[in-house]
């Protein structure tokens, strides 16, 4: 069983702290949601753990399978197993969509599968998120709605199998549609692959399509309480406020 350990991780983005002594671990198959406040340091967290330049690593450590990663490149962390779904994905304007896929899939996998049946590949999954296939052939996320960046990433990621996924708010921008495909994408890749996910998200309705292990609530850059749903329950009844104070 995979695990992916944060231990007292300390963050600083141009100087200034914005995660502050931050533990936790999360195991293959698990489900752990991120709420939190606008500027709690949920983003800032997963951009830190993926190796984001700007985003300075003071104090602790990031492990998978208890092996050190935290000093790794991004490109390193991606072929260990982890996988970012971006909040704002950017757009990437000359690089298709199908090049970065399979370039990615290569990168992680190696060059022994069939160029022709990859593709082949990539195309039943696109059909799997609803997206259309002509987009392959568009920049990466280049003229693409909310709804089809999200689904071009959810795209990545099932083709990527990654051991542990860290979807940074993928309940934004998309429909009810987009946001079934969201769950039903996120509990396959559970149930087929083990996947452990860390899932942010600032509301209760992404949590009705998967079953989550913890909730955590993050404030001012610390952890300041884990649950079950009712923790989500509360939030949405009273606030953020009932909970961290």
């Amino acid at each position: 069983m995979a695990k992916l350990t944060i231990e007292d991780l300390h963050v600083e983005v141009e100087g200034k702290e914005v995660i502050r002594g931050i533990n936790l671990e999360i195991r293959s198959g698990e489900i752990h949601a991120l709420m939190g406040p606008n500027g709690s340091g949920k983003t800032s967290l997963s951009l830190a753990l993926m190796g984001h330049p700007k985003y300075k690593i003071t104090k602790g450590r990031i492990l998978l399978n208890d092996e050190n990663i935290t000093n790794l490149e991004t490109h390193e962390k991606v072929k260990k197993g982890l996988f970012l779904a971006f909040q704002l994905p950017v757009e990437i304007p000359g690089v298709k969509l199908s090049t970065l896929l399979l370039a990615e899939y290569n990168r992680i996998y190696g060059y022994n599968e069939n160029a022709v049946a990859l593709l082949q590949k990539v195309k039943e999954v696109v059909k799997k998120v609803n997206l259309g296939e002509s987009l392959l052939n568009r920049g990466v996320h280049e003229g693409f709605s909310g709804g089809e960046k999200k689904r071009a990433e959810i795209l990545q990621m099932l083709i990527l199998r990654p051991k542990f996924a860290i979807l940074d708010e993928p309940d934004s921008g998309v429909d009810v549609d987009g946001l079934k495909m969201i769950g039903d994408s996120i509990n396959q890749l559970l149930k087929e692959n083990g996947t452990g996910y860390l899932i942010i998200t600032h509301y209760r309705r992404i949590l009705d399509y998967v079953k989550t292990d913890v909730i955590h609530v993050l404030n001012r850059g610390k952890l300041v309480a884990s649950g079950g749903e009712e923790l989500a329950k509360l939030i949405d009844e009273k606030g953020y406020e009932a909970v961290i104070k």
